[in-house]
C-alpha cells in the first residue's frame, strides 16, 4: 500500500491545501449572516439552549422548536450542537458577545472541516498511487463550493461529513491490518460521530459491518472458504463495546423520554401535529404523494434533478446564492466524464497503463469495497428522493452530500481510466510498445490542471459571487 510519508513535492502541496481551506472557510464563517445559511437560525436554537441552560433539551421544549412547523432539531443526535453549545459556555469566559458567540459556534464546524481534510487526504494515499491523482481527489472533495459551504455554518453535516472520511479510513486500515486495535479505535470513532450527528449519514455505518462481516469469511474459493467465527466476536466484539459507550446513552435517553421511541422520529412527528401553525403550512405546497403523484411524476416531471445536482455544486444561503454558469459547467463535466468512464470502460482494456484500488491479501474484497461504496453513495440520494415525495419538497444537494465522497473517488478513478485509454491509442497510432512513463505524465498534467480549475472554481464562487450578496453579519443577528 501506500508509503504514509510525504515526498518533497507533497509538502507544498498539502500545505496549499490545508490553508486554502483555512483562508476560505474562514472568511465565510465571519461574513455570512446568521439566518442566511439555511435554516442556521432554528439550529443554532439548540447550542444556544445548551449555553443558557448548562443542559440537554428535550425535543419539546418551546425554545427550540421551529415557529410553523412546531416539532425541533432536538428529538434527533445533537453531538455537534453539544460540541458548539459546550465551546459557547467557554467562550463566555472571555466575552458574552451574541456576535462573537454565533462565531464560536461556527468555528467548530470550521475545525470539523479541518479535520475531515486531514482525513481525505490520509485517505487519498490509500485510494490513488498517483500523487496527482490524491491531489485530485482531496481538492474535489473539499473544495466542491457546497462541500466547503457546509463547515462554515452551525448544522450536524459538517460533523457527518467527518464521519464519513474517518469511517472509509478507518474501514480501509482495519482490512490491510486485520482490524487491529488501533485501525478498530479509529473505525469506532467514526462511527460514533455518525451515528450521533446525522442519519442521511448511516449508510456508512452499515458498509462498515457488511465489510467486517467480508473480511471474517476466509479463502478465495467456492469450496474453500470459512468463517473466522473467533475473530469475529473478538475483533467484532471490542468495536461493538467501544461504540455502544460511545452511542448508547443518547438512544436511551431518548428512550426514557419519548417512550420507548429511541430514534425519535415518532415523536418529531407528533410534536409537529400539536404545535404546528396549520394556517401556515396550509401556504405550503402539498408533497407529490399527497397530490396522488407517482414518484416518477416527482423525478421526471418536477425539477428535481436540476435542483439537487445545482444545489450539490454551489447555493449558498437558503438556496439564492448561485455562481457562474461555468463553474456549474465545469464540475458537471468533471463527475459525469469521470463517472461515466469508470462505469462504461472495462478495466481490461487499458489494464496496461491503469491501476485501480486493490487490497492485495484478497482482491475480491476490493469489489466488495467498491459495491459498498455505491451502496454509501445511494442511501442519501434515496433518502431525499423519499422525504421530497413522502414528506416536504425539498430537492436540495446538501441532503446528498454524504455521498461526496464515494461519488470524487468514481470520478478520479475514471480519469485514470480515460488518461490510460488516451495512452493505449497514443502507443498504438505511434507503434509504442510500453508508455507507462508517458501515461504517468498525462495523468499529472490532466489532474493538475483539473485540481486548479477547482480552487479557482471555488474562489470565483466565494469572493466574487457570494460575498457581493451577503449583507453585514450584525443586522440579522436575532
Amino acid at each position: 500500500m501506500n508509503n504514509n510519508s510525504l515526498s518533497k513535492w507533497e509538502k507544498p502541496i498539502l500545505l496549499i491545501y490545508i490553508s486554502l481551506y483555512l483562508i476560505i472557510s474562514i472568511s465565510m464563517v465571519l461574513k455570512q449572516p446568521l439566518g442566511n445559511p439555511p435554516d442556521e437560525t432554528n439550529r443554532y436554537r439548540i447550542p444556544l439552549y445548551i449555553y443558557e441552560h448548562h443542559a440537554l433539551p428535550n425535543g419539546y421544549d418551546e425554545e427550540i422548536r421551529i415557529p410553523g412547523y412546531g416539532f425541533s432539531y432536538g428529538f434527533q443526535p445533537i453531538l455537534p450542537y453539544m460540541m458548539q453549545g459546550g465551546a459557547m459556555i467557554v467562550a463566555s469566559v472571555f466575552t458574552n458577545s451574541s456576535t462573537a458567540l454565533v462565531y464560536v459556534a461556527r468555528f467548530v464546524n470550521c475545525f470539523l472541516g479541518l479535520l475531515m481534510a486531514v482525513f481525505v487526504w490520509k485517505l487519498s494515499k490509500k485510494w490513488f498511487k498517483n500523487a496527482t491523482a490524491r491531489y485530485l481527489f482531496s481538492f474535489l472533495v473539499m473544495f466542491l463550493p457546497q462541500s466547503i459551504f457546509l463547515h462554515t455554518y452551525v448544522n450536524t453535516e459538517s460533523c457527518a461529513m467527518l464521519s464519513s472520511a474517518m469511517i472509509l479510513y478507518g474501514i480501509t486500515c482495519c482490512l490491510e491490518d486485520d482490524f487491529s486495535y488501533k485501525s478498530s479505535v479509529l473505525l469506532s470513532a467514526g462511527v460514533i460521530l455518525c451515528a450521533l450527528s446525522y442519519y442521511n449519514a448511516y449508510g456508512y455505518i452499515l458498509g462498515a459491518m457488511i465489510l467486517f462481516v467480508a473480511w471474517a469469511f476466509r479463502g478465495s474459493r467456492k469450496n474453500n472458504v470459512s468463517f473466522d467465527k473467533a475473530g469475529f466476536l473478538k475483533k467484532g466484539g471490542f468495536i461493538c463495546l467501544l461504540v455502544l459507550l460511545g452511542i448508547a446513552w443518547w438512544f436511551i435517553r431518548s428512550a426514557i423520554i419519548y417512550d420507548g421511541d429511541f430514534l425519535g422520529l415518532k415523536a418529531r412527528a407528533l410534536c409537529g401535529e400539536m404545535y404546528e401553525d396549520r394556517a401556515l403550512l396550509s401556504l405550503l405546497v402539498p408533497a407529490f404523494k399527497e397530490q396522488g403523484l407517482s414518484v416518477f411524476d416527482m423525478l421526471f416531471n418536477s425539477d428535481f434533478f436540476i435542483v439537487t445536482i445545482t444545489s450539490f455544486i454551489c447555493a449558498f444561503g437558503p438556496m439564492t446564492v448561485i455562481t457562474s454558469i461555468w463553474v456549474y459547467r465545469f464540475f458537471k463535466a468533471v463527475f459525469f466524464g469521470g463517472i461515466l468512464l469508470f462505469a462504461f470502460m472495462p478495466a481490461k482494456v487499458v489494464k496496461a497503463y491503469y491501476e485501480g484500488y486493490t487490497i492485495d491479501r484478497r482482491p475480491v474484497i476490493s469489489l466488495f469495497y467498491r459495491l459498498n461504496l455505491i451502496m454509501c453513495a445511494a442511501i442519501p440520494v434515496i433518502l431525499s428522493i423519499t422525504y421530497s415525495y413522502k414528506t416536504d419538497y425539498q430537492p436540495q444537494g446538501r441532503y446528498i452530500m454524504p455521498a461526496l465522497i464515494p461519488l470524487c473517488y468514481f470520478t478520479v478513478a475514471g480519469i485514470k481510466k480515460g488518461v490510460a485509454l488516451l495512452t493505449l491509442l497514443l502507443s498504438k497510432a505511434f507503434k509504442k510498445e510500453d508508455d507507462t512513463v508517458f501515461c504517468n505524465r498525462l495523468v499529472t498534467i490532466i489532474c493538475s490542471v483539473l485540481t486548479v480549475g477547482i480552487a479557482v472554481c471555488l474562489i470565483i464562487s466565494i469572493y466574487v459571487y457570494a460575498f457581493p450578496q451577503w449583507e453585514t453579519f450584525e443586522d440579522l443577528l436575532f
